[in-house]
C-alpha cells in the first residue's frame, strides 16, 4: 500500500509540472474526470512508451534531433530536441503520456490548454503523445515525419490580414549574427550576449551597468518566407506588445519598444509593431 501510494504522489507531481493537470484522481475509486477530448483528427497511432522513443523515430525518418534535455517521470515522459528544418534550427518540447495513469480526457484537456489564450501553441501530436514545435513553419515537416498532424495555436485573435507587415528592405543582410550584433551595440547596445540553441543571440540593450538595460533577440533567417513568418508569429498575439526591427534577412525583437525607431533608423530596417490590442 505504502509503494502504491508512492508512486500516486510520483504521477501527480510529474503530471503538475509537465501540464498543469493532475492524475491523482485516477489512483482513487473516482470516475474518469472530466475534460476535453483528444481532437477527432488526431490520429490513434503511432504511440510511444517515452519522449527518447519519439527522438528515435525523428531521426529513423531522416530528421535528427539532439536532446537538450530529457526526463522520465511515472506517467509521463519529457524531452526537449533541436532538429534542422529547411536549414532553420528548431527547437521542439517533446510530451508522451503513460496511457495508464493518464486519461484521454486529460491529455485532450492539456492540448486545449497548450493552443490557446495569448501564448498559444503550435503543437504536433498522435497517439499518446505531442510536440510544441517552437517554429511553426517547421510544424508540416515535423508531422510528417512521425506520421502525425499539425494542431494549430487558436483563439488568440490573430489573423494574418488584420496585422499586414510594412515593406521590407531587402538589404542589409548579415552572414553571422555576431555582426548584426555589433550594429545593435553601436544603436541601442548590445551586452552580455548568449547564443541560443537555434543561433539567435539574446542581449541586453542599454548601457552596461546603467541600470536601464532590457533584453533584445537578434536573429537570422535563412529565407524571406521564414523571416515574414517569424514577424507575423511575433506580433499575433492579443494582450502581448512587440516591437521588432528588420530588414534583409534578419530581425531584432526588443523588449523595450521606445527603441524601434532609434534602432530601424541606425540599422538601415523597418519597425514591425503590434500594441498587444
Amino acid at each position: 500500500m505504502k509503494d502504491r501510494a508512492a508512486s500516486a504522489a510520483g504521477a501527480c507531481l510529474a503530471l503538475s509540472a509537465l501540464t498543469a493537470l493532475t492524475a491523482c484522481s485516477r489512483f482513487e475509486s473516482h470516475p474518469e474526470p472530466s475534460g476535453t477530448a483528444i481532437p477527432s483528427i488526431v490520429p490513434s497511432k503511432p504511440t510511444y512508451t517515452t519522449a527518447k522513443a519519439v527522438v528515435r523515430a525523428m531521426g529513423e525518418a531522416g530528421l535528427d534531433c539532439a536532446t537538450v534535455r530529457s526526463r522520465d517521470y511515472d506517467g509521463s515522459s519529457t524531452a526537449d530536441c533541436v532538429a534542422t528544418v529547411d536549414g532553420v534550427k528548431v527547437e521542439n518540447e517533446i510530451s508522451v503520456f503513460d496511457p495508464d495513469v493518464v486519461s484521454k480526457s486529460e491529455i485532450g484537456t492539456s492540448i486545449e490548454s497548450r493552443r490557446t489564450g495569448a501564448y498559444a501553441q503550435t503543437l504536433v501530436a498522435a497517439g499518446n503523445w505531442y510536440i510544441r514545435v517552437m517554429d511553426p513553419p517547421s510544424a508540416p515537416a515535423v508531422a510528417k515525419a512521425l506520421h502525425a498532424v499539425v494542431l494549430d495555436a487558436k483563439g488568440n485573435g490573430s489573423k494574418t490580414s488584420k496585422y499586414p507587415l510594412p515593406g521590407i528592405p531587402s538589404a542589409p543582410t548579415y552572414k553571422k549574427a555576431d555582426v548584426l550584433a555589433d550594429d545593435l551595440a553601436a544603436s541601442v547596445g548590445c551586452f552580455q550576449r548568449e547564443t541560443t540553441r537555434t543561433g539567435s543571440i539574446k542581449c541586453e540593450t542599454g548601457k552596461l551597468g546603467s541600470g536601464d538595460s532590457n533584453c533584445a533577440v537578434l536573429t537570422l533567417h535563412p529565407t524571406r518566407a521564414r523571416r515574414d513568418a517569424a514577424l507575423r508569429e511575433a506580433i499575433k498575439y492579443r494582450g502581448v506588445p512587440a516591437e521588432l526591427v528588420t530588414a534583409g534577412n534578419w530581425t531584432v525583437s526588443l523588449c523595450d519598444t521606445t527603441l524601434g525607431a532609434k534602432a530601424a533608423r541606425d540599422l538601415g530596417g523597418v519597425v514591425v509593431a503590434y500594441d498587444g490590442r
